[in-house]
């Protein structure tokens, strides 16, 4: 991970608010998880998870 990924990534956490922050890292670990992670990915993506 280079400085620009992780610069987005804390620019995204620091504006989720602590409900939607504890969703996302649910749905990363299920996708962490699963051997069915495309269609986990396509289902958060159509939600606008």
């Amino acid at each position: 991970m280079n400085n620009f990924d992780m610069n987005q990534i804390m620019s995204i956490l620091s504006k989720m608010n602590k409900a939607d922050l504890e969703k996302g890292i649910a749905a990363a670990n299920e996708i962490l998880k699963s051997k069915d992670k495309e269609n986990i990915i396509n289902e958060m993506k159509k939600h606008n998870m």
